[in-house]
């Protein structure tokens, strides 16, 4: 028993050990990639820099803009997003599987496309101002808003879809038998279950349209906002003190979001078991559904479909002929070296990002410490802040490393930017695995590393796949902090779109927005077939 014991006793320690080195890990990652970076940019913050921002004629302007424009687009995107819900997980349709692909089309290409596919409908030079020939004018608040409610509001779509599918039909079916009228019945049960999620999802939008600077540099024209005015003042003009400060001005309302929806109390009522709703297949309410989601999809496809014909065309929107030339012409110009780097630098985030979330989720799932705590506080805290702020806080914080300006420091960003999600899904994930399954293989001799690796590693493969896709994706199309990193580091592909439009080769910009859109798509389609073993119904 003594020779047992003492065996037993060198694995635990060797467990131990093993762990401390994986916490020490996780634990040097937070804090040289995300807490002393978002550091630096508050030490560099001077009197001068904060004299010469707040003396600034832009702005007072700039907050007022991106309040107004933030607000807007988040309430239109919750409305959009709340009755597109509605109409999905409600309603006898066929095809739901197709609309629900294109809704979330936006969400594969840059936010700085959307506003793009508007200019080249509605510009003064657009597609349609030429047909209908219209006298309207799409530069400004109202562009802003358009471009920004597009990349959205599949957003509010995705969170609002996933809280009505698990509401309980049999409270509705009850009041149903006893005369309540549908209003009233949404108002009384519908609505407590998804008010939550609605404030979640105004907050997130809000911020995502608040910090984004893609939209309102193509589109906003003379209309400032504080994204716009911070890549101005610190890519432009390499003006880091007022960067810095205008830079604290925009993380503050993704830190109040943040707060807000940690405050804000689930007042939803759970049950462990739910019966799913009916499909309602009132012909009224059918020729509603169809309507809607026929013109949400006209409203997706059109950009898009704008940037194929703009692509392939010799003179548009003039001379619709079909031609190769644009598409010779991006590829003399670095398209395909700028692609590779893209791709690089998304596999690189989509890999050691997933492999990174796993293990952070894991240390703080199954750890009970303060440690534990502090680096899922610590991660979670990321959510709050903007790729722009992490752009600038690692240009100054890196700044004459050796990374800086070689392409790991473009990969580091992508991971830091895009992690909070991912890991939040992993400790979801984990959190359902049983966790005794590490001291059962303890006594029978199995290591903890076996355990994970041959247990629960193939428990949480869909998750694994779907991290890997969100990394993915979002490392192609992102432009926000990479836009202060590169260069020195190789430029992204996404990066050429605002060049290409600024240099008026508007073809070659539409084209990059669709090599974009099909290499998304098509890691899209693949990940969800090795994790489901079906094609894409929904992202």
């Amino acid at each position: 028993m003594s020779v047992v014991a003492s065996v037993f006793r060198s694995k635990s320690l060797g467990v131990r050990s093993s762990g401390l080195l994986i916490r020490a890990s996780v634990l040097a990652f937070t804090l040289f990639c995300i807490i002393l970076p978002a550091l630096s940019i508050f030490l560099r913050i001077s009197p001068d820099g904060i004299a010469q921002a707040l003396s600034s004629g832009q702005l007072p302007a700039a907050i007022r803009n991106t309040l107004v424009s933030a607000s807007l687009t988040a309430s239109i995107s919750v409305v959009i997003g709340f009755f597109g819900s509605m109409v999905m997980n409600r309603v006898d349709m066929r095809f739901k599987g197709v609309l629900s692909v294109l809704f979330l089309l936006p969400m594969l290409i840059p936010s700085i496309s959307h506003a793009f596919g508007l200019v080249s409908l509605f510009g003064k030079n657009g597609f349609f101002v030429r047909l209908l020939r219209l006298n309207v004018s799409i530069y400004g608040m109202s562009g802003i808003v358009a471009g920004s409610v597009m990349y959205s509001f599949p957003v509010a779509f995705l969170m609002i879809s996933s809280v009505l599918r698990q509401e309980d039909y049999t409270p509705h079916e009850a009041a149903y038998v006893m005369g309540i009228g549908p209003f009233r019945r949404f108002f009384a049960l519908t609505w407590p279950h998804v008010r939550k999620t609605l404030l979640s999802v105004f907050l997130a939008v809000f911020t995502m349209a608040a910090t984004d600077y893609g939209v309102p540099l193509m589109i906003g024209g003379k209309t400032i906002t504080l994204s716009v005015l911070m890549y101005n003042k610190a890519v432009s003009l390499l003006d880091y003190s007022s960067g810095s400060v205008i830079g604290v001005l925009l993380i503050v309302p993704a830190i109040a979001a943040f707060i807000a929806d940690l405050l804000c109390p689930e007042s939803a009522v759970r049950s462990f078991q739910t019966r799913s709703f009916p499909p309602d297949d009132d012909i009224r309410t059918k020729a509603l559904s169809y309507a809607f989601c026929f013109i949400l999809a006209v409203i997706v496809v059109v950009p898009i479909a704008s940037f194929a014909l703009m692509s392939f065309s010799a003179d548009y929107p003039s001379n619709m002929s079909f031609t190769f030339h644009h598409v010779l012409k991006t590829i003399d110009r670095g398209g395909i070296r700028f692609l590779f780097n893209s791709v690089s630098y998304a596999l690189f985030a989509a890999v050691f990002g997933t492999v990174l979330s796993f293990v952070s989720a894991y240390v703080t799932s199954r750890g009970k410490g303060v440690t534990a705590k502090f680096l899922h506080l610590s991660i979670l805290i990321s959510m709050a802040v903007p790729g722009m702020f992490l752009g600038l806080a690692y240009v100054i914080f890196f700044n004459k490393s050796i990374i800086y300006g070689t392409f790991l420091i473009v990969g580091l960003v992508n991971i830091v930017h895009f992690m909070s999600s991912p890991y939040l899904m992993m400790y979801n994930t984990l959190g359902k695995v049983n966790p005794n399954l590490e001291d059962a293989g303890l006594v029978l001799g199995i290591g903890r590393f076996r355990i994970v690796i041959d247990v629960i590693v193939p428990k949480v493969r869909s998750t694994l796949l779907e991290i890997f896709a969100y990394y993915f994706i979002n490392s192609m199309m992102t432009i926000s902090a990479v836009s202060f990193l590169a260069p020195p580091a190789p430029k992204p592909l996404s990066l050429m779109i605002n060049q290409f439009e600024s240099q008026l080769l508007m073809e070659s910009a539409a084209f990059v927005s669709i090599l974009i859109l099909v290499v998304n798509f098509c890691i899209k389609i693949v990940c969800d077939r090795l994790a489901h073993g079906r094609t894409v119904e929904s992202f």
